[in-house]
């Protein structure tokens, strides 16, 4: 299954701190031999100030107790370091631990917030910047409940908008570490309300660079978060993130991919998805693109079903998608599981479309279920109204039931049609003229 880890993809748009969890997947699931993955642990911590871990990584992939000398020296840098960052931040950090102090800020206030520290506190920009440093700092040392908090209040203190931005990147790495799943959205948000404004960039080409790793960092959130199988649609599916994905970073339609396969409710916008997916099998495909190419392009329902046995592996190992079923933090329901139901439905809708009398057996092959599963399986959505059909029980098949075209909702659906991609075109021409005028 290591053909279709994206682990090489991904990283790449990741900090490297958000690299260690894959990691951690990939071992578990042993795609890997344990040396190599322990060899890329060490080689991405040699880029961070978490040395002690690095050495303990040492030690267990050379079965020694003995670290190199450079690792022991780079200690001693970053002990030295780390209390110099400590001294040159000890007054705002002690003015921001002390309560009483601290009731001293104003609310949205910054311009009497910065005045009223210079002028009771001789804290100015030089000691502001120290707490960056030293957030910054923290965060590369492993530390991200300090730095999370640090980050959020040098935020509310900087003048400096990159640096913000940059802070605002921190603290959603930080959240997203911690595994605190609703904070992490909550930056997310705030971050995408930065990379959608054209006045954060010199260029559309950075700008939707910082849209590729904005929705790269997102997968841990809505593969955590409650909602986020449906928030994910919502972001990825727009015009602008589509764009970006189709142009730098086609292995991320996977995971929309999954989500439209998982989501209950039906979206007008699936079908415009699926042209995507046709538009692009050359660039992309896994299991998962292509079951979805069977059954709405091809109409290759054995494909599908064949496809549908590599989308289960593809999901058990991947590490967004394959989550430990005991994890406190997924749903009660494993995604596997949603997947694999809701796959068979899709099979079985489009099958339908094509055909109004339908041999149990042959759709029981289709269905990848036995004769008396597939059974019950129609009979269950029939009961829950989840299909006009009736079973045959003497001849073995479904029988569907006549749906006339309701002429009303057809105007509805063009004209609902017609205000989406009015709007879209409105869209664009708001992006194009702010660009222009940012320039």
């Amino acid at each position: 299954m290591a053909t279709y880890d994206l682990t090489q993809r991904i990283a790449p748009n990741l900090d490297r701190h958000l690299v260690f969890p894959l990691l951690e997947f990939l071992q578990e699931r042993q795609m890997y031999p344990d040396e190599q993955i322990l060899k890329s642990k060490i080689e991405l911590l040699n880029k961070t100030n978490m040395v002690d871990y690095a050495m303990d990584i040492h030690k267990s992939l050379y079965h020694t107790e003995d670290v190199p000398q450079d690792m022991v020296e780079r200690r001693v840098e970053v002990v030295a370091r780390l209390k110099a960052l400590e001294e040159r931040a000890a007054p705002i950090v002690s003015f921001l631990q002390n309560p009483n102090s601290f009731q001293d800020l104003r609310a949205n206030d910054q311009h009497y917030n910065l005045q009223m520290l210079n002028d009771r506190y001789q804290i100015g920009p030089d000691q502001i910047e120290a707490l960056y440093q030293y957030a910054k700092f923290q965060f590369e040392c492993g530390n991200y409940s300090g730095a999370a908090d640090y980050l959020y209040q040098y935020r509310a203190l900087c003048t400096n908008s990159e640096r913000r931005l940059s802070a605002l990147w921190g603290k959603m790495a930080a959240e997203i570490l911690m595994q605190n799943w609703d904070i992490a959205l909550e930056e997310l948000n705030q971050l995408k309300e930065k990379v959608d404004d054209p006045k954060s960039f010199t260029s559309p080409l950075n700008q939707m660079q910082s849209r590729i790793w904005l929705m790269h960092w997102s997968l841990f959130i809505f593969f955590n978060h409650d909602n986020g199988r449906t928030l994910i649609i919502d972001l990825f599916n727009q015009d602008k993130y589509l764009n970006a994905i189709q142009t730098n970073a086609p292995h991320l339609l996977r995971y929309l991919a999954t989500a439209f396969i998982v989501n209950k409710r039906r979206r007008p916008q699936f079908k415009d998805f699926i042209k995507v997916i046709q538009q692009e099998q050359n660039s992309y495909k896994d299991p998962i693109t292509e079951f979805l190419a069977c059954v709405y392009v091809n109409y290759d329902f054995d494909g599908a079903q064949k496809k549908m046995k590599e989308c289960e592996e593809v999901i058990l190992n991947d590490p967004f998608l394959g989550k430990r079923v005991e994890d406190s933090n997924f749903a009660t329901v494993p995604l596997r599981d949603e997947f694999l139901e809701n796959a068979r439905l899709f099979i079985f809708e489009t099958y339908c479309r094509i055909h109004q009398r339908i041999d149990m057996a042959v759709l029981a092959e289709k269905l990848n279920l036995n004769y008396e599963e597939a059974q019950r399986w129609i009979v269950n959505l029939i009961r829950n109204s989840k299909l006009d059909a009736k079973i045959d029980a003497k001849s073995g098949t479904v029988i569907m039931e006549p749906t006339q075209p309701n002429v009303y909702e057809q105007l509805i659906d063009h004209t609902k049609g017609l205000s989406g991609r009015t709007y879209k075109l409105v869209g664009q021409l708001l992006e194009h003229a702010q660009t222009q005028a940012a320039r």
